[in-house]
């Protein structure tokens, strides 16, 4: 019969059980650690995140006369970096690849991008787009030369399956994206269907359009007399 006071305290801990209990509350630190770590980066003002479309959020729009240079130049290094047929770096995932051409990283180059799955690209869908008919896109858009920016997105818009860069309406092949285990490259939407339509139960139902939401430029405001008194009080 196993009487506990002839066992000594290493032969306690090498009991299996103890072990796992071990393992189990260090877990659960562990845990605990990251959770309360992660809050206090998210918290303090020296870990702000990096600002999205900071091209977009600063002084208006004057600035915008220069975005449409910008975005050909971020989708000719995405197709140098994550071509169609022979992608260098294919394991971005093509929400981040169609945000990257949007200028919402506040980064560089691709390399810094970060890599967003279908869970942060529906918060992103949902604060910086909003949802618009086909119809409302003008008929002779060009990402190159216009300050709006329309993207297609397939799939449940909370947890979409796949985001398009509109670029072109005159083009027979208008979206560029980045497909699913293949690079990036333009399509047309027909190509988009037969590559995401009928998976996953998708239909057509299930393509919508979208617009970046974007700041009016900053109103001035009337100007203001002020009136400075002898006995230093000012009147407006």
């Amino acid at each position: 019969m196993f009487d506990p006071s002839y066992v000594s305290l290493p032969e306690i801990f090498n009991f299996p059980f103890i072990s796992i209990l071990f393992i189990y509350f260090g877990s659960l630190l562990t845990f605990g650690m990251t959770v309360a770590f992660h809050e206090f980066m998210e918290s303090h003002p020296r870990f702000e995140k990096r600002r999205r479309f900071p091209v977009y959020q600063k002084k208006g729009w004057a600035i915008m006369e220069h975005e449409g240079p910008l975005t050909l130049e971020r989708m000719n290094e995405v197709t140098k970096m994550c071509d169609r047929e022979q992608p260098i770096y294919e394991q971005i995932s093509g929400f981040s690849i169609a945000l990257y051409v949007f200028g919402y990283f506040g980064c560089t180059d691709l390399l810094a991008a970060d890599d967003v799955d279908h869970v942060a690209a529906g918060s992103i869908l949902k604060e910086h787009f909003v949802q618009i008919k086909r119809e409302d896109i003008p008929p002779d858009y060009n990402i190159a030369t216009s300050l709006d920016r329309y993207l297609l997105v397939i799939g449940d818009p909370l947890f979409p399956t796949h985001f398009a860069v509109l670029t072109n309406t005159k083009s027979p092949q208008p979206y560029f994206s980045k497909l699913p285990f293949f690079g990036s490259g333009f399509d047309s939407l027909e190509e988009l269907k037969r590559e995401f339509i009928g998976i996953d139960g998708l239909t057509t139902d299930d393509i919508a359009y979208y617009k970046l939401k974007r700041a009016e430029p900053n109103e001035k405001g009337s100007a203001k007399i002020y009136i400075f008194r002898a006995d230093g009080t000012v009147v407006s």
